[in-house]
Order: C-alpha cells, then sequence, then structure tokens
C-alpha cells in the first residue's frame, strides 16, 4: 500500500512552519538526510509562503491551503510526492510568475524567487493555476538515492577485502 496524507490549514502565515514540520515528518520513513529535509522543508515553506501572500493576500478571510503528501517506495529510499493547492486568485502568467525575481508585490520585501527556490531544492516542479480559481504546485523530491549510489555490491566489497 502506498502511504499518503491530506492536510488542510488555513491561509496564515504562523501555520507557516506546522506545513514544513508536517511535510518532512511525513518523509521520515524514507529516512532522508539532514539535507534531503531541509530542502523539503524549505520548498513547502517557500509554496505556503506563496499562497498566503499570493493567492489571498492580506484579505480578512484568509482562505485555506491543501497540501497533499504521498510516498512511493523505491528499494533503499523513494520519492515524495507534494501537491500544495491554493484557492486563491489564481496567475494570470504561469511562465512569467516563475521567472526569477518576478513579483506582484514590488513596494513590499518580496524577492521573487520562490518559485525559484522550490524547482532547485526539489527533483520535479511544475505549476497548474487558473485565474479567480486558485493554484497546485506539484513537487517530487527523491529521497536516500544518493546513499544506495554509495553502498558498494557484494562483489566490490569482497575484491576490496581481498
Amino acid at each position: 500500500m502506498e502511504n499518503f496524507m491530506k492536510l488542510e490549514i488555513a491561509a496564515l502565515g504562523e501555520n507557516e512552519s506546522f506545513a514544513r514540520s508536517a511535510v518532512a515528518a511525513f518523509a521520515l520513513p524514507l529516512s532522508p538526510s539532514l539535507m534531503e529535509l531541509s530542502d523539503i522543508k524549505t520548498a513547502v515553506s517557500e509554496a505556503v509562503t506563496n499562497c498566503v501572500v499570493h493567492a489571498y493576500g492580506r484579505e480578512t478571510d484568509a482562505g485555506k491551503i491543501r497540501i497533499e503528501c504521498r510516498i512511493e517506495k523505491t528499494g533503499f529510499g523513494g520519492t515524495l510526492h507534494i501537491e500544495i493547492t491554493d484557492f486563491g486568485r489564481g496567475i494570470d502568467d504561469v511562465e512569467k510568475a516563475i521567472a526569477p525575481f518576478y513579483t506582484t508585490l514590488k513596494g513590499d520585501e518580496r524577492s521573487g524567487m520562490g518559485f525559484t527556490i522550490m524547482q532547485t531544492f526539489m527533483d520535479e516542479f511544475s505549476i497548474e493555476s487558473e485565474p479567480t480559481k486558485g493554484t497546485v504546485v506539484k513537487m517530487s523530491k527523491r529521497i536516500g538515492m544518493e546513499r544506495t549510489a554509495e553502498i558498494p555490491r557484494a562483489e566490490e566489497r569482497e575484491r576490496v577485502n581481498a
């Protein structure tokens, strides 16, 4: 059976740390390295922050964020698949929005690097968005794959020990 989880939170900045910790905790059965956990937490943090700031803005009714994760196990590791959905404004031009340094909040202290950071820290990344209906960010992270490359095969161990 494939493991999965679904979490809905209010689109409030104070929930960002909970969301990233929950997803990181869900990934623990894959035995991620500290770097892999850090990558996951950073990408989730950026995605949730984007929902809070851009999808809903500073409206009094913040809306909600849905986080869905599933684990696909393979050998010594596996892949963590994450979908983060908001039901807010949506994005008019996704290509423009994913460009580094692009931000719709020019007077704010935003760098416009959220999507770039997500792409950098995850192995797979995509966005689906429709104006006035919301946005879905899909990300995947292969976990434990680098360590499996470090484990010598039995015949290699025998040759080294001979």
